[in-house]
């Protein structure tokens, strides 16, 4: 007797597995994807004011650079006399929003020689931040 209970569980066990239902299938999401949205011409004229503005308000206002935007890409040019203007007009276009720029800026080769000087008199040195750590003594 014992082996038709072995057998009355299995066949019960294999009946109650084939009785039950796939599980439901998910429903379909009712958001929609969202996708990168195109970047239009308005887009790209309204950056170029805001970063023209931008280099307005700004000490590089007397350089008077070239500003054009493709794409979001920011292209500019012209010259300056100060080596640092052309590394702020980049961080002023990034910051009003270009997502890349190109920066074409000639920089005056007066303003590389006094840039040299200053290094090789040690006239401007990098400021180092020191850490917390005490001296060896």
């Amino acid at each position: 007797m014992p082996m038709y209970r072995l057998l009355f569980c299995l066949v019960l066990l294999a009946a109650a597995g084939l009785s039950q239902t796939a599980p439901a299938a998910k429903p379909a999401s009712t958001t929609a994807k969202k996708t990168p949205a195109s970047h239009s011409a308005s887009d790209d004229s309204q950056l170029e004011k805001a970063i023209r503005a931008r280099f307005a308000a700004s000490k590089i206002s007397k350089d008077k650079f070239e500003v054009h935007v493709q794409g979001g890409v920011a292209t500019i040019t012209g010259k300056t006399d100060v080596l640092q203007h052309k590394g702020t007009a980049t961080r002023l276009a990034k910051n009003v929003g270009a997502k890349q720029v190109v920066n074409k800026v000639e920089i005056s080769d007066a303003a590389k020689e006094k840039a040299v000087g200053n290094l090789s008199s040690g006239g401007r040195r990098a400021q180092v931040k020191r850490s917390e750590v005490p001296d060896r003594n």
